[in-house]
């Protein structure tokens, strides 16, 4: 989760809230009320403003403990928050998420959420979500919200071109290159696929085909780079470069920029984080019609549980006091709120009921939520030096692999030697 590097700056907003009728832990007069920091990364409007409301809530109930909010970036939150924790200035309630909080759990920065946790809330997430913010058998973080990528999909060009649209509960990729080959024309693609970040895409999809990428967990792992890892890759690259079914521009593009070329009408599919179907709702020219196909499958449809996390440090002096705002936060129709907002999945039960209910699954919604049936935890989720060898390996080795400038070999072999250099293994 994200999960999403889009480098949207917005302004800081701070939010305070009181209210007649105390409720919360009693603090001493002579103190004053406790005061947390909550950075948040929303960024979309409306989850934007649900986040406002649920602080605003929750001041208003809890004026002896108040939430102060701040606005971050997913561009810069991990080397904010490298130099937030040596520094102890972290704040109280962090948002993040999963695979990229488990190195400064191990280094001792994250607080151990379980004792401060309600069965109820342990209960409405699934074990296999909580495993993904489970470090060294510690739960450092809540879950709050899930990204599966999804193809985005003009129904009107499938039909033109003889594609009927798939009712089954998977796509294959077979099935993807096909209904690609089917759909380009002299003027207009098949397929769009913005991977200018291509790392966290790939390595999710390559579950489906059994690929792991790392063995073993912590600073005792090994880099896995076989046929199962690669083949996502190859895929791409095979439709790209022979197929030419894939617009190879695409590759290097923003997921957000592709979506824009694919409501002009010039690719028949795209391939993207399932957040990016507000773009297609709210950009959608007249009598547009787009849907989102089943899940796509390699040897199974699976794909990684990276959640987005809350999470509270160490060091913060109202552990319990946070744990308790998150809680709040993960309350249904709160969660709920947000999800709709970014259109994501919630990782509870009840909250992707709720968002079922108030979207009645129309704009792809409903696949999106079925997907989450097909999210699991990933190895790479438990790996301590992963970010850096996402950002300064992988990324642009991926890149080069995917501008053509570079085979599969040396893919491989980059990926592999890469991890040596970051671990010095």
């Amino acid at each position: 989760m994200h999960l999403r590097r889009l480098g949207l700056a917005v302004a800081a907003v701070l939010l305070t809230g009181c209210a007649t009728t105390p409720v919360g832990p009693e603090v001493d007069e002579g103190t004053g009320p406790v005061t947390l920091t909550f950075q948040s990364l929303a960024f979309q409007e409306p989850s934007v403003a649900a986040t406002e409301r649920i602080v605003a809530a929750w001041n208003a109930a809890h004026p002896d403990v108040q939430v102060e909010l701040t606005q971050g970036s997913w561009d810069s939150v991990h080397d904010q928050l490298v130099t937030q924790f040596q520094g102890g200035t972290a704040p109280d309630v962090i948002h993040d998420e999963s695979a990229d909080i488990s190195g400064f759990a191990r280094q001792g920065y994250l607080a151990d959420l379980a004792p401060h946790l309600s069965d109820e809330t342990r209960e409405a997430v699934p074990q296999g979500v909580w495993d993904a913010v489970t470090v060294d058998g510690t739960t450092v973080a809540a879950p709050t919200l899930l990204q599966s990528y999804v193809v985005f999909a003009n129904t009107t060009m499938l039909e033109q071109a003889g594609v009927p649209i798939p009712t089954s509960p998977t796509l294959t990729w077979d099935e993807l290159a096909a209904a690609a080959r089917s759909t380009t024309t002299a003027t207009t693609t098949g397929l769009g696929w913005g991977l200018r970040q291509p790392t966290a895409t790939v390595m999710s999809l390559g579950m489906g085909f059994g690929g792991t990428f790392f063995t073993g967990t912590g600073e005792a792992t090994a880099v896995q780079i076989g046929d199962a890892e690669l083949e996502v890759p190859r895929r791409i690259h095979e439709m790209a470069y022979v197929d030419r079914s894939l617009d190879p521009t695409s590759l290097t593009q923003s997921g957000s920029d592709v979506v824009t070329t694919f409501l002009d009408g010039r690719y028949a599919m795209v391939v993207a984080g399932s957040y990016l179907a507000q773009q297609i709702a709210e950009a959608a020219p007249p009598g547009f019609s787009w849907t989102v196909l089943p899940a796509l499958a390699g040897t199974s449809p699976e794909q990684a549980a990276n959640p987005q996390t809350l999470s509270v440090p160490a060091d913060s002096p109202h552990v319990a006091e946070a744990a308790d705002f998150i809680e709040f936060y993960l309350q249904a129709e709160n969660l709920a709120a947000v999800a709709q907002g970014e259109w994501l999945i919630p990782t509870t039960g009840a909250a992707r009921g709720m968002v079922a209910t108030h979207t009645r699954g129309q704009n792809g919604w409903a696949s999106t939520l079925s997907g989450a049936e097909y999210l699991t935890t990933a190895p790479f989720q438990a790996v301590t030096d992963y970010p850096q060898w996402k950002d300064q390996i992988a990324t642009p080795a991926l890149q080069r692999y995917l501008g053509n400038q570079s085979d599969l070999a040396t893919l491989q072999r980059e990926l592999q030697e890469g991890w040596t250099q970051v671990s010095g293994g």
